[in-house]
């Protein structure tokens, strides 16, 4: 299935972003980098995995509104964890979106009192994009904390 061989390539970015972090100090994962309005590469990484739960969880498949708090996650061993759980919401997503991915549906959203017109494919492509715009902001604030991006493209040369 497409959304499911798309998303392949989104974990094999992710991973090479999460080795690379891996090799940084554990003071400086969790270190709150000003011009990313104070947030730490831990935080923004547990606001990815929150987006996808809101979205492919919540809104697409009416899960609970559970979020998770990033002091919950200490490190990236347990950044990986996390990223297990969104796997696994994906591939639920996917499965039940296989033959429907490119018809609107309508979504209730908690914080909005119309409900909301999509295609699971739109909503899939949301949550993907939104994890690229933030990966790169994870490289940039890992450079401001002395440490040189890496090719974390899907496409690594």
């Amino acid at each position: 299935m497409l959304l499911t061989a798309q998303y392949a390539l989104v974990q094999s970015a992710r991973a090479a972003l999460l080795d690379h972090l891996a090799t940084l100090a554990s003071a400086d994962f969790l270190a709150p980098v000003p011009a990313f309005n104070h947030s730490s590469l831990r935080d923004l990484l547990v606001h990815v995995a929150n987006c996808y739960r809101h979205w492919l969880g919540v809104v697409a498949q009416n899960h609970p509104r559970t979020y998770l708090d990033p002091a919950a996650v200490p490190d990236v061993q347990a950044v990986h964890r996390v990223f297990e759980e969104v796997d696994a919401l994906v591939t639920d997503f996917a499965h039940r979106a296989e033959s429907t991915w490119q018809l609107p549906q309508t979504f209730s959203l908690p914080s909005r009192p119309d409900p909301l017109t999509l295609t699971p494919l739109a909503l899939f492509t949301h949550v993907i994009t939104h994890e690229f715009h933030h990966k790169g902001q994870l490289l940039s604030m890992g450079r401001q904390l002395g440490y040189p991006p890496i090719d974390t493209d899907v496409i690594r040369t």
